[in-house]
């Protein structure tokens, strides 16, 4: 069994099962389909809080490709997943199922900078400061509720 740590700012969409998948940098070793997750918000801290349970099944794991660049006001370049390029809409869709919906945006430190609105936008401030510019690789993990 695997676990995987989220934010605060996505704790009620990954319990409430609208978040159904996490985007990960390679490691060792990840979840693998059939298998179950546990999802807690502060992993490794004294508040540690277990997000959903029972625990969900991991569906599907598949190779992801985010590049992002400072050129572009929405700051996404491109998303690659299984080696399809997402086309300008999906991106948008892509960006509001992982978390970064409009109705999120108040929970920014970034909103007042570019375009409130886009979940695209929020998704690219967040992965231009948690990783900085440039070609991200890993791996996205879709569960399903148990």
């Amino acid at each position: 069994m695997v676990a995987y740590g989220f934010k605060a700012m996505f704790g009620p969409q990954v319990s409430g099962l609208i978040k159904r998948h996490t985007v990960r940098a390679d490691r060792k070793r990840h979840a693998r389909p059939s298998e179950p997750v546990q999802l807690y918000q502060g992993l490794r801290t004294r508040n540690c809080v277990k997000l959903v349970d029972p625990d969900p099944v991991c569906v599907r794991v598949r190779p992801i490709a985010i590049l992002t660049t400072l050129l572009l006001e929405e700051f996404i370049a491109s998303i690659v997943i299984s080696g399809r390029s997402l086309h300008r809409d999906e991106i948008e869709a892509f960006a509001t199922a992982d978390g970064f919906g409009i109705e999120h945006v108040g929970d920014w430190r970034w909103k007042r900078i570019g375009r409130e609105g886009s979940a695209r936008w929020n998704m690219g401030a967040f992965w231009e400061a948690e990783h900085g510019a440039g070609l991200f690789e890993g791996q996205l993990i879709e569960w399903e509720p148990a």
